[in-house]
């Protein structure tokens, strides 16, 4: 009988006391019935009395403990039918919390089952099979369509669409080619790749999300402690409340239901329920939010400020304008991407990429080259000396630079462009303009984030003024801070933090770590596969959509919102039952049945949580 589950013991014992009834209904021996509500209660209360005793070793005086001194007495007076249908009640309403609280962490569940367990890798010139824990670092892995990643590295050979929602939590399959990073739990869905392992075992991304989601639920929010701490005196407290009540009314009957009655287990369980459904949701839509506090604190932010390279813009230089004066465009484009080619300055290799996207390789090399530091570059194409570089180039080789070409060159520079001069050994023939492009989604993400409420949006970044202003006004803050040290954006997150209230700070996670931990959250955009992110920042949204930051936001409100209703509905169940109890209109088994559907009904609302953001596209 001891071994037998909880689902077999529901059973069992709910039989039984239909039985009886159907015993009473029909006129049979009041004993046989007796004796089946015993047996019942005995088969539905053994593991309720078996934790009770387990927590009174620790000195815990749980909602177990309350259930089986309720049925004790309950055994001892007479009332069966009580003890009886309490312990069937109580192990109903365990189990259907149970089965409901695994429908909260279905989330998380589906990350685990993501897991890779096998690799397929090369090794002595064979494709063997092996566990994904077994691979090592430089191995060589073949993917092919269906299957998943094992690892976390750079594709070597081949191309695929690659789904990585598990990772970044994006929809739309990726397209990943040769020198592309791809990431452990994410599958191939056509294509063919090998993959040279960089990360593998616990140290992929997909390894250390799953640890910080499951970290991230023992990390309680205030309200939950608060609880917690409220039912570790409440629960003794109610038991003196009794034996009182008893005292005065020598009323065993009641103090016994009272007993029940006042467990506070719908509202012990409010708190956590509802962090771990909002926790899940985040995790499956790719924004890791690392504890209850966090996701508490999150939707009361005023202040978000965002670095500005690799978080407002891409992080990466592109041509946004060519300029040529008595050549096309794309000639100007064609002299200055032959000279780059052997470049390894971000703004020459800009300029390749672009001159690539348009013509294809470059084939051409220079027949001379020469880099000269802090101005560009000097090269001999077809024999003819070609520069490409800035005003200090020109001059140091006595290019005249005319009044028209100096007055666009500066206009390109208000608006934040850096311009790239190409000339020959005597005048300009053109301006390539080069600027970090703001993300697609940044000026609609700031505009947002003000019809959340948050008081105060700015930017904070270690570039000159001038491109800041730029941007700044592009993308639509309230402030800009330009020609920032570290040091400098921790100064005024304080002073902002003293005049409006709570900040948030965004950056890429990689040069923003100091901001990222002096802010009240952090936030880390990009995060799959950056290590520093992913220590560092409080919320770390794995892909590099700057919307997530929305999703995050409205998720934190909508848990605590639904905290908040769980907490207050068990509050007014328990003073109802309480007042009824008191009242002597509601009875034990009546009681019992109420308490359990509350505790359900408060799991059954934190349910909805996980259908966060499914009605919309998450750009809230």
């Amino acid at each position: 009988m001891f071994k037998i589950s909880k689902g077999k013991r529901i059973v069992f014992s709910g039989t039984l006391i239909v039985i009886a009834l159907l015993g009473n209904f029909f006129n049979a021996s009041i004993g046989i019935s007796n004796f089946l509500m015993i047996i019942a209660a005995v088969i539905a209360g053994y593991p309720i009395a078996v934790n009770a005793m387990r927590g009174l070793r620790f000195r815990i005086v749980g909602i177990d403990a309350l259930v089986t001194l309720a049925v004790v007495g309950a055994l001892l007076i007479g009332e069966y039918w009580e003890a009886a249908a309490v312990t069937f009640l109580f192990m109903l309403g365990d189990y259907l919390e149970a089965k409901t609280l695994e429908k909260t962490r279905s989330s998380i569940k589906i990350l685990l089952e993501l897991a890779p367990d096998t690799a397929r890798v090369i090794r002595n010139d064979k494709e063997i099979e092996i566990e994904a824990e077994n691979v090592v670092k430089g191995d060589i892995a073949v993917v092919r369509p269906g299957e998943k990643i094992p690892i976390d590295g750079e594709v070597i050979e081949g191309e695929a669409y690659v789904n990585q929602s598990a990772i970044t939590g994006e929809s739309i399959p990726v397209h990943k080619e040769i020198s592309a990073k791809v990431f452990s739990g994410a599958v191939i869905e056509s294509g063919y790749i090998k993959v040279r392992a960089e990360k593998v075992g616990e140290d992929t991304t997909f390894s250390r999300i799953l640890q910080m989601v499951e970290d991230a639920q023992d990390k309680k929010a205030k309200t939950q402690k608060f609880l917690e701490e409220f039912s570790k005196y409440y629960t003794p407290g109610i038991i003196i409340l009794t034996f009182i009540i008893y005292l005065i009314t020598r009323d065993i009957t009641l103090a016994l239901t009272l007993l029940v009655i006042a467990c506070p287990g719908a509202l012990v369980i409010s708190a956590p329920v509802s962090i771990v459904a909002g926790i899940g949701n985040g995790a499956k839509n790719g924004v890791l939010i690392k504890g209850g506090d966090i996701i508490e604190r999150l939707g009361k932010a005023k202040v978000i400020a965002f670095d500005k390279t690799g978080t407002l813009t891409v992080g990466k230089p592109r041509v946004t304008k060519v300029k040529g004066f008595g050549m096309s465009e794309d000639e100007i484009l064609e002299l200055a991407g032959r000279a780059e080619v052997y470049s390894e300055h971000p703004l020459g290799r800009a300029i390749m990429a672009e001159a690539v996207e348009r013509f294809g390789d470059i084939i051409d090399p220079p027949e001379k080259s020469e880099i000269i530091v802090g101005q560009g570059i000097n090269v001999i194409l077809d024999g003819r000396t070609v520069l490409v570089g800035n005003r200090r180039l020109m001059e140091q080789n006595y290019v005249d630079i005319t009044d028209e070409i100096e007055e666009y060159i500066r206009r390109e520079e208000l608006e934040g462009q850096t311009a790239v001069i190409v000339s020959d050994s005597q005048e300009v023939l053109g301006v390539i303009s080069i600027a970090d492009v703001l993300r697609e989604d940044a000026r609609d993400t700031v505009s947002k984030l003000k019809t959340l409420g948050i008081k105060k949006v700015v930017m904070l970044t270690g570039d000159n003024n001038r491109t800041a202003a730029s941007i700044a006004s592009q993308v639509g803050v309230d402030e800009f801070y330009g020609e920032l040290l570290p040091q400098d954006k921790v100064a005024i997150l304080d002073n902002l933090q003293g005049q409006v209230g709570p900040t948030v700070m965004v950056g890429d996670g990689v040069n923003d770590a100091p901001a990222l931990a002096s802010a009240d959250l952090g936030i880390a955009l990009g995060g799959a596969g950056t290590d520093v992110a992913m220590e560092t920042a409080d919320v770390v949204l794995m892909s590099d959509q700057l919307y997530k930051i929305l999703y995050a936001i409205g998720l934190s409100r909508a848990t605590v919102m639904n905290l908040k209703q769980n907490i207050y509905f068990s509050i007014i169940v328990a003073g109802l039952l309480l007042a009824g109890v008191l009242a002597k209109k509601i009875d034990l088994s009546s009681g019992m049945l109420i308490h359990e559907l509350s505790v359900l009904l408060v799991t059954i609302n934190a349910i909805r949580l996980l259908g966060y953001g499914k009605k919309t596209d998450g750009k809230h």
